[in-house]
């Protein structure tokens, strides 16, 4: 990444930089802001402690040197002095941006494999135990495939469900819930939901009655004395990316019409989130970063949230979109099912990667646990930056 600044120019309000066949223009207060020096900025955790209201207002360059192209030198007009590393000025270049983050945004499809039923069936992504739990290494090639495809199997797990606790804390500590942190269940309605009985399950995400669904989901199966209960998984992004072709119009509805979800199921829990969600979540570029779709815990289409956005004359027409994108996901090109096994664990995104699981007989055992969305994205933003990450700060 090293750029050279091969010389400057500066003015009441900005620098510009020539670097070898582009500019780019820093405002001053930009500059201030970000000195990296000790008394500006703490070098162990990474956080600023120069206060906004400290920059002078009057704010000027007293004088300013190049060091053989690889930094800038800064003197102000209050006497304080800023070095600023030609790398970093390249890589937070805004006016005009020069490079993008090395770190893996959910805007960043390009980074994503989006696959269907036939793909995926070839070859779906797998990691070892024993790699995972060995090395550093293992858990960031867990973590990448996950990023990838949306999920990955951890083949040769010990039937165990404190070795599979131990497993998910190897990516990341475990969001609690109402569950509990991590669950060990079976069908035995210990808790009143469809997940604790043995009837099917339509492809959904979890979560959709808390403002923040969980980031990610670990499955592992740990004993079925009995029929059925497959699982199935369909990439949502991959879904959304085909609705969108077929039916834009639709798609625009389930972008913005926000739909009500609760979970009311024991006596003493009423949980809905704290403001409703529509079933494709999209960031400030419009790129798709979340889809929200639980056919279960939809709550009555009533409220004043989902009718600000929806004309009460389009009800049929919100229902026709519903309709359309369940048959979409629901269809054998891209709802990819499967047995799990003992031994095998499945940890998927629940904000891209919709499961279900068919009705079934007998005993069966499923132990696993949620991980936050954030805490995820750290994990991932430590593989792809781990020598270089305050570069990026």
């Amino acid at each position: 990444m090293t750029q050279p600044i091969t010389s400057f120019t500066h003015d009441a309000a900005e620098i510009t930089l020539q670097w070898a066949d582009t500019s780019s223009a820093y405002h001053l207060i930009w500059l201030r802001d970000h000195c990296h020096c000790e008394q500006c900025y703490h070098s162990v955790t990474k956080q600023r402690l120069l206060n906004i209201i400290d920059i002078p207002e009057d704010l000027s360059i007293t004088s300013a040197s190049l060091d053989n192209a690889k930094s800038l030198s800064i003197t102000w007009n209050d006497g304080h002095i800023s070095v600023f590393l030609a790398d970093f000025l390249w890589l937070h270049s805004y006016n005009p941006i020069l490079e993008t983050s090395k770190i893996p945004s959910a805007t960043e499809h390009a980074t994503l494999k989006l696959w269907d039923v036939k793909e995926i069936y070839a070859a779906p992504p797998l990691v070892n135990f024993k790699d995972v739990m060995d090395s550093e290494a293992g858990v960031d090639d867990w973590v990448i495939k996950i990023w990838q495809y949306g999920f990955c199997f951890v083949e040769n797990t010990p039937i165990d469900p404190i070795a599979t606790e131990k497993l998910i804390c190897r990516l990341n500590y475990i969001r609690p819930t109402h569950y509990g942190g991590f669950w060990d269940f079976t069908s035995n309605l210990a808790v009143n939901d469809t997940a604790y009985t043995t009837i099917a399950i339509p492809s959904h995400t979890d979560g959709t009655y808390w403002t923040e669904a969980p980031g990610l989901q670990l499955f592992h199966l740990l004993k079925h004395e009995g029929h059925g209960g497959g699982t199935s998984l369909v990439d949502a992004f991959q879904c959304a990316k085909q609705f969108k072709l077929q039916e834009p119009y639709l798609y625009e509805m389930l972008s913005t019409v926000p739909l009500t979800c609760h979970l009311a199921g024991e006596a003493d829990v009423c949980i809905q989130p704290s403001y409703d969600h529509p079933v494709f979540i999209h960031d400030y570029l419009g790129e798709l970063i979340q889809v929200r779709w639980n056919q279960s815990d939809r709550s009555t289409l009533s409220s004043a949230a989902t009718f600000s956005k929806l004309d009460p004359k389009d009800v049929p027409v919100f229902y026709e979109a519903l309709r359309k994108w369940t048959a979409l996901i629901s269809s054998p090109e891209n709802e990819w099912f499967l047995q799990l096994q003992p031994g095998q664990c499945l940890m998927f995104d629940n904000w891209r990667v919709l499961h279900s699981r068919t009705e079934f007989t007998g005993e069966r055992r499923m132990c696993g646990a949620y991980i936050g969305r954030d805490e995820f994205l750290n994990r991932l933003k430590a593989v792809y930056v781990r020598e270089d990450l305050t570069a990026t700060l």
